[in-house]
């Protein structure tokens, strides 16, 4: 089940740290975006949970930037659920949120190293192609940048 949950919740914040912790030792200091518990309660930004019997196997949030661009921010799958489509899940699932809003450009910044590839991947199945820094984020060689175009004339995501 996905649903909007906070993430000062015990078990959610149990799995943000997981996420906070992979990004940290998966790329410079420096170049780390991912966001803290604190950062993920702004208005704007929606926060979300993916449960299977109770337990979160993973989060996501949405990030609005203006009225027709937003951001995934937090998307991770504890280890235990990977493989399993938790990730795929949650990813229909914020753009569904997405195209519900009338955003028409959807981005994302994610870590240019091997531990990323998985979830680059992912993005890529769903027609994310990559694109150059957004919001408030330069370029570096640590991070990379994708979007996907939402406008009806585009036709859906490809799953």
């Amino acid at each position: 089940m996905i649903a909007v949950d906070d993430p000062r919740r015990d078990d959610v914040r149990e799995v943000l740290e997981r996420h906070l912790a992979f990004a940290r030792e998966s790329t410079p200091a420096e170049h780390v975006f991912a966001l803290d518990v604190d950062g993920l309660v702004d208005p704007a930004i929606t926060f979300y949970s993916a449960k299977r019997d109770g337990r979160v196997l993973g989060v996501g949030a949405i990030r609005q930037l203006d009225p027709t661009h937003a951001e995934l921010k937090s998307m991770h799958t504890i280890a235990e659920a990977r493989g399993r489509g938790v990730a795929r899940a949650l990813l229909e699932h914020l753009v569904a949120v997405a195209a519900e809003r009338g955003v028409t450009r959807l981005s994302l910044e994610t870590g240019t190293m091997d531990a990323f590839e998985p979830a680059r991947r992912l993005y890529r199945s769903f027609g994310f192609e990559p694109c150059g820094p957004f919001g408030p984020y330069s370029e570096t060689p640590s991070n990379s940048f994708m979007t996907l175009d939402l406008r009806p004339s585009t036709g859906r995501p490809r799953s």
